[in-house]
């Protein structure tokens, strides 16, 4: 699966220019990603210096991705400086609908074919199934 990521707000806190701290398990599970041999485009606003920097803070991590900001590595920027869209399986950002999942949750919709709605649904089922009934006047 082609996996095209955000940096800032997603891998890391949001405190752009400046790198913010690391998600829980973020980098972990990137790895863990990479591992399960699936292609990872780090997919950032991020620019020159900046953008050197956030690649260098994940390579020293142990996260190196297939590409950043485009879909192959051997693609060229545009004519005008723009990069071109990305094509993905999936994107892990943290302004998609709905916020972003913990990582943790994140690798099991991946790596389980899981969906939003699945993971939910099982918490929420979870959590009835351990809340005691109360008793009262009629029950």
């Amino acid at each position: 699966m082609i996996i095209a990521v955000d940096f800032d707000g997603t891998i890391v806190e949001h405190k752009y220019p400046e790198i913010g701290n690391e998600r829980p398990f973020a980098t972990s599970t990137l790895r863990k990603l990479i591992e399960d041999k699936h292609r990872l485009i780090l997919w950032t606003v991020r620019r020159g210096k900046l953008l050197e920097e956030a690649i260098a803070w994940c390579k020293e991590r142990g996260v190196e991705f297939y590409a950043v900001n485009k879909n192959f590595p051997e693609e060229t920027v545009e004519a005008n400086g723009e990069y071109c869209k990305i094509n993905a399986d999936l994107f892990i950002d943290d302004l998609n609908l709905g916020g972003l999942p913990d990582w943790g949750k994140i690798y099991q919709m991946i790596s389980e074919g899981k969906t939003w709605h699945d993971i939910y649904a099982t918490e929420k089922s979870n959590e009835e199934g351990c809340k005691k009934r109360k008793k009262g006047w009629f029950w």
